[in-house]
This record gives C-alpha cells, sequence and structure tokens, in this order.
C-alpha cells in the first residue's frame, strides 16, 4: 500500500506547482499588457494544455498501464528465434501476428496458420487442428507435407494471451535417420574392428574435410593411439604421398605399408539434385596394398581384387566394380538388392540396369571414370525395375587393382520405399474415409425424408390399394441405401459400437452355421483355435459381419476357379508381445494379440489391386453383383476396435497363388476374462406409451428433414415451433417459449445443435435435448459433454421418431 499512496501524494505536489506556476505566469502577462481579456484567454489555453498533459501522464504511470501500452512483438520474436523450430503467433481472424526467423524460412510470411501452402489432406488436418485449439486449448497434427514433396512436419498449437485470443503454432521439420550416424557407428564398433584387422582402415569425412568419425585402427595408424579422437582434424593431414602418388600415413611415413584410398559417397539418394564428391560427407577407405620393397608394391595386382570384393560382400552399402571396358567384375548381394535384379543376377554392363532413356549417359560416364584421373560422383539414374523413380548412382575412379576400374554404389531404398508407400496409402485411406463418412451423412438427411414421407403416404393407404406396393417398394429400398450409408460409416469409423469384452472363438462359433449355408456344399469350411487365447474388446454384432463378409468374399473366389469347390479356413491364434518383437512390424505395437485367420484356396489378389481392396466401392465384381463395400467395412470395423488387418497371397511350391490369407490382429484385453453381454435395459413401458403430448422446438437446417419431422410429431399430438438453425432455436427460448423437449439437429451452419444447447441450458438448465444425426452417437457422445442428452440417429422412420420423443418424455415425467 505505501507504494501507491507514495505515487498518489507525488501527483498531488505536482499539480499545486503547476496551479501556481499557472497562476504566475497570468499575472506577468496582466502586468505588462493591462488587457484583462487576453490574459483570460491565455490562462485558460494554458490550464487546458497542462490538464491534457497531467491526464496523459497519468494514463502512462497509472495502475492501468499494462491495458494501454501496445505490446512490443519485437522482445516476442526474440524470445521465440530457434534454430530446430519454426513458430508463429495468430489472432482469432487467422492473421500473422509474428514469426521466428525459421518459420519465415520454411512457409514464408504471406501466409498464416492454417492457411498455409501444404496438400490438401495437411491442410485440412490443419484447419481441424486450429477449430480444436480453440475450443479444448491445445491440439496437433502428426504429419503435415507439401504436394512436391519438398518438405514434412510436425505441429502443435495451443491458445495463450490473457483473453485467450491468441494461437502459438510451433513446427518441427519431420527427417529419415542420418545415413551418416549410422555408418559412423558402424565403423567406431565391432565392424570397423574387424575391418581393421584385415588391413582395412575406415573413416567418414565431412564436406569440409575434416574427419567425422574414424575406426579404432585409423586412429592408432594415423596417431599411436587407438582411443584418440580424430573428430574435427583435417583428413588429408594425416596422409602423406610420394613422388610415384604412393600414398602413406604420415605418422608412419615410408616406413609403413602404401595405402589405397578408396572414396565412397554418402550423399542422400532421394535428393531433387545429385550431389557432386564435395557436397555430401564421404567413406574413406584405406586397403594395405602390399609391403614398400625397393620402391616396389608386392601384392598389387590382381591379388587386390579377391580382398577388395570381400570387403565389399560385407558393407551394407550397394557396391559392384568394373573393368575398363565397363563390365561387371562384382557386385556385393546389397547391390543386387537395391537394384532389383537379386533373381536375375548380375548383367554384363551397368547400362543394362538402368532405362533406355539413361543407357548412354551411365556407359558415358563409366567410360570417363575408368579412363580418367581418380575422382568420384554422382548421377541420376532410372533403374529399369523402377522407372518413376529415380535413385542416386554412385561412381569412383579405382587405381591400382588390376582389372577393377569403377566402383559403383547404390543403396537399398526398398524398406524407404515400402515406408513412403504405406505413409501414402493410409493418408489416401484416411481421406477417402472423411469423404465417405461427410457423403454418408449428407445422405442420410436425404433417406431421412424419403423413408418418413413414405410412412405418412402409407398411413393414407391400405394393402391392395393400387399405390401401396409401390410405395412399400420405394421404403424398401430406401432401407437398403441406409444399410449402404451405414457400412460408409463403418468406413470412415464413425458407425456406433456397442463393445463387449468376449472369446474370439465363441464369434465364430455363433456363426458357424450361417457360413456353412452361404458356402454350400462344394466349399469344405474348416475351423481351428489355439489355446490360452487373450480376451477382447469389441462388437460381437460387428465381429460377425467382419467374418461374414470375408468368407462371401473367399466363396466368390472359389467358385470363379471354375469347379466351385474349396476350402475355406478360420483359424485363430494367440500372438505374445515377443511373437510382434520379432516379427519387427513397424505398424503393430508391441503387446499381445488375439489374431483371426480367413484363409481360401481361390485364385489369391493380383498384386496391383492390393492396395485396393478396402477402398469402398472398389470391386473387381460384375456391375450389379457386389457394392465393393464389404472390405471397406471390414477394414472400418477392425480399426475402429482398435485392431489391424492385413491381406496377403498363399503362394504354392511351383510358384503360383494358392489363395488370399485375410490376418485381423486384435488387442488382448486387460480388463479380466470375459463376462456375460449386458443386455441392453428395457424402456419402461410408459416410456413408449407416453400420451400426454408436450411441446417440441424442432431445430432442423434440412427443409425436407425439418418438414417431415413437424407432421409426424404434429400427427402424434405434439406442439411443434419449428427453428431454421440455432440463432432462431435460441431466439424462441429468449422470447419466452415454453417447451417440454428441444429435438434438434447437431451439424448446422452458424450455431451448431451443441452450442444452441449449452446457450439455453443458461436460462433452462432441466430442459431436456434430443439430438438427431448422420454421425456415430459414440462420436458425438465423446465431443458433447451435455447432461441429460438423447440421441437418435438418422434416418428414422415416423414411427421411430414419434416413439423416441414419447421415450424422452416419459422418462422425464416418471
Amino acid at each position: 500500500m505505501a507504494g501507491p499512496i507514495g505515487q498518489g501524494q507525488g501527483r498531488l505536489s505536482l499539480a499545486t506547482w503547476i496551479a501556481a506556476a499557472l497562476a504566475v505566469s497570468a499575472l506577468l502577462i496582466w502586468l505588462a499588457t493591462g488587457d484583462g481579456m487576453l490574459t483570460l484567454g491565455y490562462a485558460v489555453g494554458l490550464a487546458a494544455l497542462m490538464a491534457a498533459g497531467y491526464a496523459f501522464s497519468r494514463m502512462r504511470t497509472g495502475p492501468g498501464e499494462a491495458a494501454f501500452a501496445p505490446p512490443d512483438w519485437s522482445v516476442t520474436v526474440a524470445a521465440i528465434e530457434q534454430s530446430d523450430m519454426a513458430v508463429a503467433l495468430t489472432d482469432r481472424a487467422n492473421r500473422l501476428v509474428c514469426a521466428n526467423r525459421l518459420y519465415g524460412d520454411w512457409f514464408g510470411i504471406a501466409h498464416a496458420p492454417p492457411n498455409l501452402d501444404l496438400d490438401r489432406p495437411s491442410l485440412e488436418r490443419l484447419v481441424r487442428a486450429a477449430r480444436e485449439a480453440w475450443r479444448d486449448g491445445t491440439s496437433s497434427v502428426d504429419l503435415l507435407e507439401r504436394e512436391d514433396g519438398s518438405g514434412s512436419w510436425r505441429a502443435e498449437t495451443e491458445r495463450a494471451g490473457r483473453g485467450d485470443d491468441y494461437l502459438v503454432w510451433r513446427f518441427t521439420a519431420l527427417t529419415l535417420e542420418d545415413p551418416v550416424a549410422r555408418f559412423a557407428e558402424w565403423i567406431t564398433g565391432p565392424f570397423g574392428a574387424v575391418l581393421s584387422n584385415a588391413g582395412i582402415e575406415t573413416a567418414i569425412v565431412g564436406t569440409d574435410g575434416t574427419i567425422r568419425a574414424a575406426s579404432a585402427g585409423f586412429a592408432a595408424r594415423a596417431t599411436g593411439d587407438a582411443a584418440a579422437t580424430l573428430a574435427g582434424q583435417e583428413f588429408v593431414a594425416q596422409l602423406r604421398s610420394d613422388s610415384r602418388e604412393r600414398i602413406y600415413f604420415a605418422r608412419e611415413g615410408q616406413r609403413g605399408t602404401p595405402q589405397m584410398l578408396i572414396q565412397v559417397s554418402l550423399a542422400d539418394p532421394d535428393a531433387a539434385r545429385p550431389a557432386r564428391a564435395d557436397e555430401a560427407p564421404s567413406l574413406m577407405m584405406l586397403v594395405e596394398s602390399g609391403i614398400g620393397i625397393g620402391g616396389g608394391w608386392e601384392g598389387v595386382g590382381q591379388a587386390a581384387t579377391p580382398q577388395l570384393e570381400a570387403l565389399l560382400g560385407a558393407l551394407p552399402l550397394g557396391l559392384a566394380m568394373t573393368d575398363r571396358d565397363g563390365r561387371f567384375l562384382f557386385a556385393n548381394e546389397a547391390f543386387l538388392r537395391a537394384a532389383e535384379i537379386e533373381r536375375e543376377g548380375l548383367p554384363s554392363f551397368p547400362s543394362d540396369l538402368v532405362v533406355r532413356e539413361d543407357k548412354s549417359a551411365l556407359a558415358d560416364a563409366v567410360r570417363r571414370f575408368a579412363r580418367g584421373s581418380i575422382a568420384s560422383a554422382d548421377m541420376a539414374v532410372r533403374l529399369r525395375h523402377q522407372p518413376d523413380e529415380p535413385v542416386s548412382l554412385g561412381l569412383a575412379g579405382v587405381r591400382g587393382l588390376g582389372e577393377a576400374a569403377v566402383l559403383l554404389s547404390l543403396v537399398d531404398t526398398t524398406e524407404e520405399t515400402r515406408l513412403k508407400r504405406q505413409v501414402a496409402q493410409a493418408t489416401k485411406m484416411q481421406a477417402v474415409g472423411q469423404l465417405a463418412g461427410g457423403v454418408a451423412h449428407d445422405f442420410n438427411n436425404v433417406l431421412t425424408a424419403i423413408i418418413s414421407y413414405c410412412d405418412l403416404m402409407l398411413l393414407r393407404h391400405t394393402p391392395g390399394d393400387s399405390d401401396y406396393d409401390d410405395i412399400q417398394q420405394i421404403r424398401a429400398n430406401s432401407n437398403r441405401a441406409a444399410s449402404l450409408t451405414r457400412q460408409l460409416l463403418a468406413f470412415s469409423r464413425q458407425q456406433t459400437l456397442r463393445p463387449e469384452v468376449l472369446q474370439l472363438p465363441d464369434v465364430v462359433s455363433e456363426v458357424s452355421q450361417l457360413l456353412k449355408r452361404l458356402l454350400g456344399e462344394k466349399i469344405a469350411f474348416k475351423v481351428h483355435h489355439d489355446r490360452d487365447l487373450g480376451p477382447v474388446r469389441a462388437d460381437p454384432q460387428q465381429l460377425e459381419q467382419v467374418i461374414v463378409n470375408l468368407a462371401v468374399n473367399a466363396r466368390d473366389a472359389m467358385q470363379a476357379r471354375g469347379d466351385g469347390t474349396g476350402r475355406l479356413t478360420l483359424a485363430t491364434r494367440r500372438v505374445t508381445a515377443a511373437d510382434v518383437r520379432k516379427m519387427g512390424s513397424d505398424i503393430i505395437p508391441v503387446a499381445d494379440y488375439t489374431v483371426l485367420v480367413v484363409q481360401d484356396t481361390g485364385g489369391g489378389i493380383p498384386a496391383e489391386l492390393m492396395g485396393k481392396i478396402f477402398e469402398p466401392f472398389f470391386t473387381t465384381k460384375e456391375q450389379g453383383k457386389g457394392t465393393g463395400l464389404g472390405l471397406s467395412t471390414v477394414y472400418g470395423i477392425v480399426k475402429q476396435s482398435g485392431g489391424f488387418i492385413f491381406c496377403d497371397n498363399l503362394v504354392g511350391v511351383d510358384g503360383r497363388p494358392q489363395g488370399a490369407r485375410f490376418t485381423i490382429y486384435l488387442p488382448v484385453h486387460g480388463g479380466g476374462a470375459p463376462h456375460e453381454p449386458r443386455q441392453a435395459p428395457e424402456e419402461p413401458q410408459a416410456t413408449s406409451e407416453w400420451s400426454g403430448g408436450g411441446r417440441v422446438l424442432l431445430v432442423e437446417d434440412e427443409d425436407m428433414v425439418r418438414a417431415v419431422a413437424e407432421r409426424a410429431l404434429s400427427r402424434a399430438g405434439y406442439s411443434v415451433t419449428t427453428a431454421v438453425d440455432g440463432e432462431e432455436g435460441l431466439a424462441a427460448i429468449a422470447e419466452g417459449g415454453e417447451f417440454d423437449l428441444v429435438l434438434s439437429d447437431v451439424v448446422m451452419p452458424g450455431m451448431d445443435g451443441p452450442a444452441m444447447v449449452r446457450a439455453i441450458r443458461k436460462v433452462r438448465p432441466n430442459l431436456p435435448v434430443l439430438f438427431m444425426s448422420g454421425y456415430a452417437e459414440e462420436q458425438l457422445r465423446s465431443e458433447i459433454d451435455l447432461a441429460d442428452m438423447h440421441f437418435i440417429a438418422k434416418p428414422f422412420s415416423v414411427q421411430e421418431i414419434g416413439d423416441k420423443v414419447a421415450q424422452v418424455l416419459g422418462a422425464v415425467h416418471r
């Protein structure tokens, strides 16, 4: 309290002095001029000026200083400056407030999150993250990519500021494992010691010519101490050459053994432009060429080539050698694997590995390195087995090895390519799932109107009328379309599941009799179960649908082979965490699983179709024979249950396909043994026979759904007030409307259903709410945290909407 009080006394003293100065100045002017009006005007003007200055000083020094002072964003920029993370601040209008230097380098300052230069799926994920951050406080996105593949990032965002008026965005780049670091671990470990025992010393040299890592043998030869650290020292300083260009370790001089230097570039094979020798780190190998005797080399020539072949065969990097005519002499397994010629074997010339357009350039490069001085470089080529993905092929001239002339290096990118395809496939499936869910939701609105209007027309017709059968046919086809939308929701993982803890063999047993009838007499049906299977938590009805869909597809595949015979096998397996660890899968987390295997003896699935079989509406059947939603439904149910599904072909000893196999991994439930399925609680009869009427506020933006719901409820004796959006529904409450129930859609333009209900609950906290939506109930309940909330799924019939409203009102008035 002493501080503020002291400041107030100081201002009072200053005001006294200002008043005294004003009086003295006015007196002097009156004495000098004798003009009273001039003196009065001067006094008034000076007093106003001093009062404004005094008020401004109070604004700057008073308790509200922080509220009036403009923020100094330069301080914020200095605080968020980081070398490995891009940071940006945006306001509620998505305007860029400030950003650090790395953000400008990556995205530029012309665009603010979430409107960045990214591909469409990444942009949608970023927009969704912004909404979640404004709503929940924080959000994150695991993968953001540009359309040209020039970068990928992970993003985190959170609300900040005194009034939560800003979003803080943090972007970190996603990079692959550093291959140089991996090679450094090899040469400084036991692998480097093995090479040293064979007379081969290794070191990794950066683009600046300094050593980044060296084997213990290299350190011992260069310094006399195997534990010496050579990182940061000049590589050429460790070597010397004589007048005949023979290379020695500098410490040993010509008393030592001559060395042959081999340089292998460690450039990124996926770079857009092949790096020159001085633009990428290199693996330097010093191979003993023999002992210096009388100025000559002993053991140089043909004897050195087998030694080098043994070295190249042990290295994980794809390496091969050619002679001076450009013919292949040798290639290790890694080179054959990278070029995808393991089965074919090594061709005669390197140009045989590439497409026709690259043959001439590669042949010229090999001849040039065979004749020229010792050098190395990289060139981009398209392999014959990978014509759409250029790879980087390293070339290095070799001397002193007899026939050997050029060393070729090729990185095996098989695993990396597989991971890229998996990421691309997962991204595509996610995008297709979002599209399918949106289509199903909109289509459910249309089906709601069609089915309900059919119900209203059937109330005016009786069996035997000319139009009765036509209306029934329309209703039946509408219900069939509704089942298709449920399958789309299953694929997009937006359907309502009722999971139970159960044993997988029990589900197989329940559906076995149905499968026998579906398969027919010509197809044998076998079931095998492992012991000690762990319980799983899933919806039993949905699992039965998974098994039936897979069995029907297998039946069709076996019948298409000609005679219609075959064998379908269902098996359950116990897979422990140790088994998953041995599999080395990048997709399945290490845990205990109960596995369902569905295997047939059909013709298998062609390799070019394997990546498309789970996509909605993809089918190889004739038009009218299938919707293409069977496997997509299976995929959605398994993923929504927390499991994984894989498909592969069975190949016989003759190399021909012998059928397809689907493997479903469901995590073992750790909550205890399975129990009896919980029966859905039966609603009391009073709730379904409610006849007390009531006042219903109906809020729906779709005109056709609103109209049919209003007619259905009015026929059931309810007084219905309609609203086209959330704002109008809230206004109906604010204007004094008395209602017994709010029946509202969830997703509406402007104010959506949950936002409207939260506002209504502030004035009517006990008013029950019935939401109607085409999305899954579980998904909505996880996103909408409201008490006394009920749900009805679209599409619904006239009878269903009337019964549901009666049920809710009956429960409230019990």
